[in-house]
């Protein structure tokens, strides 16, 4: 379930397509003080990340946000077990590998003490599609 303020934010940036440093503030502060609850809020704000633009600020907090959610209030702590790494590649490989969905699964790789292969096999796809757009550059 999802806190009706999220949604009622998620559906005003659709709108928008935009994320200013004030939503951004306002994210942090008041609709998610207490952080990520569920996979379905993940889920909901990668999803925005994909139609929307944002300032840097966003890609730090949406970073932040889904580390310490996966990293650190999925139990056990500290562990991104095979179940949650496979549902993360997942959700982060829709439509690609984007920038912030790439510094997402690194913070997780810096942050956790194991990392099932599933995120490390993201991170090597997006590697090597982002090597192969260079070349094609």
């Amino acid at each position: 379930m999802m806190k009706d303020q999220l949604r009622d934010f998620i559906d005003r940036i659709t709108d928008t397509q935009r994320v200013s440093d004030d939503d951004v503030k306002r994210l942090q502060d008041e609709i998610l003080d207490c952080g990520i609850t569920s996979r379905l809020e993940v889920e909901s704000l990668l999803a925005l990340d994909r139609v929307a633009s944002g300032t840097e600020s966003w890609g730090c907090i949406l970073t932040k946000l889904v580390v310490e959610f996966v990293v650190w209030k999925r139990l056990p702590h500290g562990v991104v077990s095979n179940d949650d790494a496979f549902w993360l590649a997942t959700v982060l490989d829709v439509s690609g590998p984007s920038p912030n969905a790439m510094n997402i699964a690194y913070a997780i790789l810096d942050e956790a003490g194991h990392v099932d292969v599933a995120l490390l096999d993201f991170i090597m796809r997006g590697r090597q599609q982002a090597r192969l757009s260079q070349m094609a550059a």
